[in-house]
């Protein structure tokens, strides 16, 4: 954080926050701060957030201990970036394009936060993975 208390300015514009999984609470509230702030109504506001943190838990559960989350307002549009440096992971197909199997108990985070953003897009290679999402205001 700055002297201000505010996050650091993002390369490219934006905010931006390094987080683990113990930081999940704060990241919530750093992302709907600047959901609010962007005009994102109350309403949108649950599932933006539902959304946000399945990516994150994942990024800091499947990914890296730290993963790294941007946020900037593009068109009218809250941008979400999430990108941690786990270099296992090689999808199979687009993630998050086919529902969990019936029963399912875990898997369900990208298929989750695609259908509740209104564009998902995931790479995956030797740097890590990153998740970028976007959002109505």
């Amino acid at each position: 954080m700055n002297e201000d208390g505010a996050a650091p300015a993002a390369r490219g514009g934006g905010r931006e926050i390094t987080f683990s999984l113990a930081d999940l609470p704060d990241v919530r509230e750093f992302a709907a701060a600047l959901a609010r702030r962007g005009g994102m109504s109350e309403e949108r506001l649950g599932d933006f957030l539902v959304a946000l943190n399945e990516v994150t838990t994942n990024a800091v559960t499947h990914g890296a201990a730290k993963a790294r989350l941007r946020v900037w307002y593009d068109s009218g549009a809250l941008m979400v970036d999430v990108h941690d440096e786990g270099r296992h992971w090689v999808p199979d197909g687009v993630p998050g394009q086919r529902p969990p199997r019936e029963n399912a108990t875990s898997g369900m985070g990208l298929w989750v936060a695609r259908r509740l953003s209104e564009s998902l897009q995931v790479s995956a290679g030797s740097g890590g993975t990153t998740v970028v999402m976007r959002f109505p205001l």
